[in-house]
């Protein structure tokens, strides 16, 4: 998977390393912020070159000359364009987690929360002028990496959600039996067909048909199996 890409997606690191995704909802909690005027012009400049012609067409003039800026300050700044390309996906994950932490104390239970989850995620990549727009338009490009990539993908979500249903569990929402990983997993699978492979059956921009469809498949998931029979 091209360095780039591999920043889009949002793979992580060396093992054990924060991922993009995991470093974004830190900044979030945290209301981590960019003083630095110059940078987050940079920024803009790049996430409206990224959309409008691609991340793997767009060069670091590019983006010098829509931000009225020389190269040299882009460089001094981003010594990489996959350096650069990953820190405005992680500005782009970071928005979303703002409106995310606002959205999800208005959910009662941790199954609101899921299917708060499952709902607004999907809206907003799918709505990402960057990310959605890589989905709509190089779709291949995009389950290619999902595959190739060895899992490392699917593993940063899924590390991202598991930590969410701990947290959930510490708290006595959901039964301490309940294996997180492979829930965690199983959600995340879900979430990534739809938003790789066009359905026919559910509209995706139907938050109504998404909302039905979590509780009926992912809410199941918070239940522990049922013991084997003949246990006490």
């Amino acid at each position: 998977m091209e360095p780039a890409l591999s920043a889009l997606m949002g793979a992580s690191g060396p093992e054990g390393s924060e991922s993009l995704l995991e470093r974004a909802y830190t900044d979030a909690v945290e209301r981590v912020d960019d003083a630095d005027e110059t940078r987050a012009r940079i920024l803009d400049a790049a996430y409206e070159q990224f959309c409008r012609m691609g991340i793997q067409r767009s060069t670091m003039e590019d983006v010098a000359r829509r931000a009225g800026v020389s190269r040299i300050t882009v460089y001094r700044r981003f010594a990489t364009k996959d350096a650069l390309v990953e820190q405005v996906v992680r500005r782009e994950f970071r928005r979303y987690f703002d409106r995310f932490l606002v959205e999800i104390r208005q959910a009662e239970t941790a199954a609101d929360r899921v299917v708060l989850g499952f709902v607004s995620s999907l809206r907003a990549i799918r709505g990402n002028p960057l990310i959605g727009g890589l989905i709509a338009t190089e779709p291949d490009l995009l389950v290619a990496s999902m595959v190739n990539d060895g899992g490392r993908t699917l593993a940063t979500v899924r590390r991202f959600v598991a930590g969410q249903l701990r947290r959930e569990q510490r708290a006595g929402h959901v039964s301490g039996d309940l294996d997180i990983d492979h829930v965690a997993e199983m959600m995340v699978r879900v979430s990534g067909s739809f938003l790789a492979i066009p359905s026919r059956l559910v509209d995706l921009d139907d938050d109504g048909q998404l909302t039905a469809l979590a509780r009926r498949f992912l809410v199941p998931m918070l239940e522990p199996p049922p013991a084997p029979e003949g246990t006490p």
